[in-house]
């Protein structure tokens, strides 16, 4: 929260709770909900996740009935969700060999966010963390590109190699991929920087909409 200027209203969504377990349902569509108000729906199975770990947390270690609030907040191509709740006990950091009960909802923090920490406030703490908030279309270009990929590279079964993670088999993969369709533009004739400076055009206009 640090540093972080006013925020336009129409992109804040305060929603205060009882840490009871059948609130986190109803947490859950609200967020969905306004979401699909932001235009960022995309982002809403991960936001979802954040938001039933966050409040089940407090319903853990703070107790069942605690007040707290869930705060939403769509910051430029961010989102934001924020649980504030009266415990100035800070959640234990995540470490090896962690069981449920010490951090996996840290973990899953950790491992979902963009940024993510904790604030003690006059009256408690918050609990926050931070992911992309990309609109539909650019969301369904990637994911269509992530499939492309991957069938790419299972027609090309020498490019899997052990000790690698999937991200840079991927990348690799995309960069086969590139100098493939600017081999097959060349012989049919075509510039391929021509080709290239086109989908760049592309991607910036997309980008621009979507920032």
């Amino acid at each position: 929260m640090i540093g972080y200027d006013a925020i336009d209203p129409r992109f804040r969504c305060v929603l205060p709770f009882e840490a009871e377990p059948a609130e986190v349902r109803l947490l859950r569509r609200a967020t969905v909900a306004q979401l699909g108000q932001w235009g960022v729906s995309s982002a809403a199975e991960e936001v979802e996740l954040l938001v039933t770990e966050l409040v089940t947390n407090v319903i853990k270690h703070v107790g069942e009935g605690a007040p707290a609030t869930l705060i939403l907040e769509r910051r430029y191509e961010r989102l934001r969700v924020e649980v504030h709740d009266k415990s100035r006990t800070l959640p234990a950091p995540v470490r090896a060999h962690c069981d449920e009960e010490c951090g996996r909802g840290l973990h899953l923090l950790a491992s979902l966010a963009m940024d993510w920490g904790t604030v003690l406030t006059a009256v408690g703490k918050s609990v926050w963390c931070e992911i992309a908030a990309r609109p539909a279309a650019v969301c369904r270009r990637a994911e269509r590109a992530r499939g492309a990929l991957e069938r790419y590279r299972e027609d090309h079964p020498v490019m899997a190699a052990e000790g690698r993670s999937k991200a840079v088999l991927l990348e690799e993969s995309a960069v086969e991929l590139i100098a493939d369709l600017l081999h097959w533009t060349a012989a049919r004739g075509k510039d391929p920087d021509d080709v290239l400076d086109r989908a760049q055009t592309h991607y910036e206009a997309e980008a621009a909409v979507a920032a």
